[in-house]
């Protein structure tokens, strides 16, 4: 029976058999068996990979990785699933199932050749009529050799646990190991042509057409969106063409040896219509009858090679939508740039124009996602986007799929919109139309920027992390209570020198008055709400990394645990009276009250008396209107809380991120030991409960600024020991108020039973 096999051929499943062979593997075996023109080959099931798990001890350590992830922070999900993949890569396939799969592969390849095979992959909870994100795990071409092969299974096993995938089941709610994933083993075909078909309109819904796009080459090039191919339009009934739209292609992905290459198209080879009008109408009706066979609309992916069509693939549409729709008014505003619609919908927002898929924690919620064209790395920030435009696509590219899953507009293959479009400007974005257009209104648009911040009233204050003042203005509108953690590091390094080379250069007034205008952009933006500034916490090796740096800063083995935060101040007083002098301007000069300020890193009770005293000398008082917090990030700083509170400080906010690496004697970003990093740890939570309660008892206020405050496992025991407020990113304040909204709900009802 396949179901207790490791390694199957095509034939011996079916569309019945997406656990053991993944939403992909079944639809080859299903289209196999059914006489379709599939390339073959054989299918190393989920139980193999699942038995892989288990005889690897790999889903405790990988859970536990998965605890720490901040799913708000782009760079979070990587660095995890950087982790994740290396333990993955360092299991053991059983001697079994190595036999198992080299036999396969044997007899694949006739014995008397070693096939030339695509190494795919194949989640047990992909392509499913209500789930689909296709692109999440990888594809491996051009694999040859038995000792290629298995790397690149376990490759693809890896690719299970890729950011983006980490993040769509999370996203989706499901198990991270109720999803398994099964590795398709397939014959290579080299294509000339190849592309995408849908059975219906993928724009309009249209059931009466089938669209296919074309490009030369392999079919990469069109799914990434990194070429606009050919569309052409087909009748399904009598599959006659109904129309055709050639595009200039400039470049071809093809085979060379086993490697993929891109190739220069000349300009009347690229402008010539890919594929005949014969090979469109037998892509139409091989699209027709997968339709009828499936009872469900498809999304297929073709080659064709030596003349011959091949089916490489088929899944159901999940982006149909139903009900109406409102019809787009004509626009009034100026044309700025047209494509072709990929995603119907009309919004409007400001411009974020993203040159690779490592920027996307630049996006901010409402705003309009600009990128030469989208990969799976993109999608976290595409589900922020208000519309998504690309330079290059058709409609069934990438962009076009996931916005129309998304259910927002997109515009793709406009050319050149990373040129035309800037960073901040408004813009209207209709995706039925595929034009974009110069401002915005809610009377002509949907604008999804100003839909999205709910108004919800929450005891325990949320704040918001910030560091960039250009940020400030973006982010008032997500109505955070304050900012509870601005880092003057960016400000600062934005500057560029090193501020005592400045001081040596008799630049001490530049210094202040740059720091000045950065600071008092948030006061006068977040006023009258608190403000609270974290003094610089540079590390020496970051330090140095500033103009002049080198010749102020020692080289240290461990600037974690080196020359930083208040022990910096005391034996070096004077960058911190320049930051002092600077925020006087802004609470003095400028008139801006809501600026308090905290003190980073302070090791024992000495250093914070020893700081208060820098603060008054330079003429700053507590008072009413300015508050001193100081940082809680260091196991002593937990032991000897109540000693700090009494030296004289208005509040606490727990770094998170430091503490649980000093708790718990781990890196996070040492790959050798991050696996050991958890903020649920029973000792962090000890220390967690300690801290807040003790603040409580002393009537001052407690925060956590670290990655932890957005995460809900860790709010709902915060919450109920009193912590009085959160700071976290601008992307994670409404779903960290909901959160907070929920637990507070949940203990008043609670308090109403028991009365």
């Amino acid at each position: 029976m396949p179901a207790l096999k490791d390694v199957v051929w095509f034939s011996e499943v079916d569309k019945e058999d997406i656990s053991l062979a993944g939403g992909k593997g079944a639809n080859l075996g299903e289209m196999t068996k059914a006489g379709f023109p599939v390339p073959n080959g054989f299918i190393v099931t989920a139980k193999a990979y699942k038995d892989f798990i288990k005889q690897n001890d790999l889903q405790v350590k990988i859970n536990h990785l998965l605890g720490t992830v901040d799913f708000n922070n782009q760079d979070s999900l990587s660095q995890v699933s950087s982790h994740i993949k290396k333990q993955i890569m360092q299991g053991e396939l059983s001697r079994d199932l190595v036999l198992d799969i080299y036999n396969h592969y044997k007899k694949l390849g006739g014995f008397l050749r070693e096939a030339l095979v695509a190494v795919r992959s194949s989640a047990t909870a992909e392509d499913l009529p209500n789930a689909s994100f296709a692109g999440q795990q990888e594809t491996f071409l051009n694999i040859k050799g038995e000792a290629n092969l298995i790397h690149n299974i376990k490759e693809a096993w890896a690719s299970l646990f890729e950011a983006r995938a980490i993040f769509y089941r999370h996203e989706n709610r499901f198990d991270h190991f109720k999803v398994a994933i099964a590795i398709p083993v397939q014959e290579m075909v080299q294509s000339e042509k190849s592309g995408v078909m849908f059975t219906v309109d993928p724009l309009t819904n249209d059931k009466k057409k089938i669209v296919i796009e074309a490009v030369y080459g392999l079919g990469e090039m069109i799914v990434q969106g990194k070429e606009t191919p050919d569309r052409y339009e087909i009748d399904k009934e009598d599959i006659s063409i109904l129309e055709k739209k050639t595009a200039q292609q400039l470049k071809k992905l093809v085979k060379r040896g086993t490697v993929d290459k891109e190739i220069s198209l000349s300009r009347k080879e690229g402008s010539k219509q890919k594929i005949s009008d014969s090979e469109i109408k037998d892509l139409a009706r091989l699209g027709k009858k997968l339709e009828h066979h499936y009872f469900f609309p498809q999304d297929v992916e073709w080659a064709i090679e030596k003349g011959k069509i091949y089916i490489v693939q088929t899944r159901p549409i999940t982006t149909m939508k139903t009900g109406k729709t409102e019809k787009e008014k004509d626009s009034v505003l100026p044309l700025l740039l047209k494509g072709d619609g990929g995603s119907p919908g009309l919004a409007s927002g400001p411009v974020r124009v993203l040159k690779k898929a490592t920027d996307v924690g630049k996006i901010l919620t409402g705003e309009v996602l600009v990128a030469e064209e989208t990969n799976p790395d993109y999608v976290p920030a595409m589900k922020k986007a208000a519309a998504i435009v690309t330079d290059h696509g058709g409609r069934t590219s990438h962009a076009a799929i996931v916005s129309r899953e998304l259910g927002i507009p997109a515009v793709v293959g406009t050319k050149d919109a990373t040129k035309v479009l800037k960073d901040g400007q408004v813009v209207t974005v209709s995706g039925s139309k595929g034009e974009v257009y110069k401002g915005g209104s809610l009377s002509f648009a949907n604008n999804i920027a100003r839909q999205v911040y709910e108004d919800i009233k929450t005891a325990t204050k949320v704040y918001v992390n910030l560091a960039e003042p250009e940020f400030a203005e973006k982010t008032i509108s997500m109505k955070p209570d304050g900012v509870g953690l601005l880092r003057a590091e960016f400000m600062m390094a934005k500057i560029g020198v090193h501020p005592k080379k400045m001081i040596k250069d008799g630049r001490k007034k530049e210094f202040i008055e740059k720091l000045s205008d950065g600071i008092f952009t948030f006061c006068k933006t977040f006023n009258p709400s608190p403000v609270v500034y974290r003094t610089s916490d540079f590390k020496t090796n970051e330090y140095r990394n500033l103009i002049g740096g080198k010749e102020f800063e020692p080289v240290e083995p461990n600037p974690m645990l080196g020359y930083r935060g208040a022990f910096r101040y005391i034996h070096d007083a004077s960058v911190f009276e320049l930051e002092l002098e600077a925020i006087k301007n802004v609470r003095n000069k400028k008139g801006f009250k809501n600026l308090n300020i905290m003190i980073p890193f302070v090791r024992n009770v000495n250093e914070l008396e020893e700081v208060i005293k820098l603060i008054s000398i330079s003429g700053l008082h507590r008072s009413s209107s300015f508050k001193l917090w100081m940082m809680v990030e260091i196991p002593s700083n937990v032991v000897l809380l109540e000693d700090f509170i009494k030296v004289g400080i208005d509040g606490i906010s727990i770094g998170t991120n430091d503490l649980t690496m000093l708790m718990l004697g781990t890196d996070r970003d040492n790959d050798e030991v991050a696996s050991e990093y958890s903020e649920t740890d029973p000792a962090v939570l000890w220390a967690l409960e300690k801290i807040i309660k003790t603040a409580s008892e002393h009537g001052i206020t407690s925060s956590i600024c670290g990655q932890a405050g957005s995460n809900p496992l860790i709010l709902d025991k915060v919450i109920p020991w009193g912590i009085t407020s959160v700071s976290v990113s601008p992307d994670a304040i409404q779903a960290t108020r909901r959160t907070i909204s929920e637990i507070e709900r949940s203990i008043i009802m609670k308090k109403d039973v028991k009365n």
